[in-house]
């Protein structure tokens, strides 16, 4: 999967971010799988940790934007969010399962698709830390995905906008490949160059749009880019061109037809 992979108009793969969210309710079950029904190569999820311990698929601090409860996902045991309507605030949620997606139920999805690649981020800050990474390191460990025989073999990415949470990653996991997300004014990501624990760059479509040449770079030092989040046509074919590696998107459908007519 990892390597110094960089090849102009070359498709890149086509990742989920978080799921088919523009069509479904964001990190339900329902939009993870429309994304697959609308050819994504990958799947991407946020991940935090409940009160008891268990990694849910949700994105934000509190419960309040993506369900009909209030208040922290830390506050919450499973239990009590699989009682929550996660889908009913979406255009499209009515009628769907209720309950938080756990990301041991997104692994069962993923790893019955032997095409399909999971890339998990891990939110920061919170409360518990680096125990967000052990959880989910030992979770892959369950479903064999912890130690897989080399970067380019496994079927899971881990990625963070905190370099400390990527680092225990690849020091928990070391052959899972990382990516180290970063917003467009980074400090000290313009060369293209990445500290020895992450493997593949993660800017914003910003970035590139401003600083096209950041892919060419990158690819220069032996990494590849994972370009998030990429939803209009004209982005797409920016990322196309550029070489970029991974190109999430809230509209798999959408990029597959972008991709196919470039």
């Amino acid at each position: 999967m990892v390597s110094a992979w960089h090849d102009r108009g070359v498709l890149p793969e086509v990742i989920a971010h978080r799921g088919a969210s523009a069509d479904r309710a964001e990190h339900t079950m329902g939009a993870y799988e429309l994304a697959l029904e609308q050819g994504a190569d990958g799947l991407e999820c946020d991940v935090r940790l409940t009160k008891d311990g268990h990694l849910v698929c949700v994105h934000d601090r509190r419960i309040n934007r993506t369900s009909n409860g209030v208040g922290l996902v830390s506050d919450y045991t499973l239990d009590q969010l699989s009682e929550l309507d996660f889908a009913g605030w979406h255009q499209n949620g009515a009628g769907a399962p209720p309950g938080v997606l756990t990301l041991e139920a997104l692994l069962d999805l993923t790893t019955a698709r032997p095409n399909t690649t999971l890339f998990v981020e891990t939110k920061h800050p919170v409360r518990q830390a680096g125990l967000v990474e052990a959880k989910l390191v030992a979770l892959l460990e369950r479903f064999g995905l912890a130690r897989p025989e080399s970067t380019s073999d496994s079927k899971v990415v881990l990625m963070s906008f905190s370099q400390r949470a990527v680092r225990r990653c690849k020091q928990l996991a070391p052959a899972v490949p990382t990516v180290l997300l970063f917003a467009p004014r980074a400090p000290g990501r313009k060369d293209g160059e990445l500290p020895g624990y992450a493997d593949i760059a993660g800017p914003g479509i910003r970035l590139l749009r401003t600083d096209p040449d950041y892919v060419a770079r990158a690819a220069q030092r032996g990494n590849p880019t994972y370009c998030w989040t990429v939803d209009e046509p004209a982005d797409i074919a920016l990322c196309q061109r550029l070489g970029v590696r991974y190109l999430a998107t809230n509209r798999p459908a959408r990029a597959r037809e972008v991709l196919r007519a470039e």
